[in-house]
């Protein structure tokens, strides 16, 4: 995840990585891409669907889905410079406690990590 200051709440917290899906590109490509040039980190493999959401669907359209990668390569430095924070890998133990503490920031961190957890369970992780 990537721990930055939101100025719109000026707040720190974690964010998963990800980015805007243009007109005609994939989700999950996008997904991918977004993931690589804000941590260095290339996912592999096949991503999982976690879940498709609408945040606000009484006010906008901003529909969110969460893909799930197994494993990644480290491909050298962040490249989008406009999304810096520090890179940070976030056991899955601690998402209730950063929940509580209000450190995750945006629905699509805070519904895919609970999502997960959820239909998962946390499993030692």
């Amino acid at each position: 995840m990537l721990w930055r200051y939101r100025f719109p709440t000026k707040q720190w917290g974690y964010e998963l990585l990800g980015g805007m899906v243009e007109d005609g590109d994939d989700a999950a490509v996008t997904a991918a891409r977004e993931a690589a040039e804000e941590s260095g980190w290339k996912p592999v493999g096949e991503p999982e669907h976690l879940i498709s959401f609408e945040p606000l669907p009484g006010q906008v359209t901003a529909p969110v889905d969460v893909y799930l990668w197994r494993a990644a390569e480290h491909i050298g430095d962040p490249t989008d410079t406009e999304e810096v924070g520090r890179v940070e890998w976030v056991p899955l133990s601690r998402v209730p406690e950063l929940a509580q503490r209000k450190e995750l920031l945006g629905s699509g961190t805070l519904v895919g990590l609970t999502y997960y957890l959820a239909s998962r369970g946390m499993q030692g992780k």
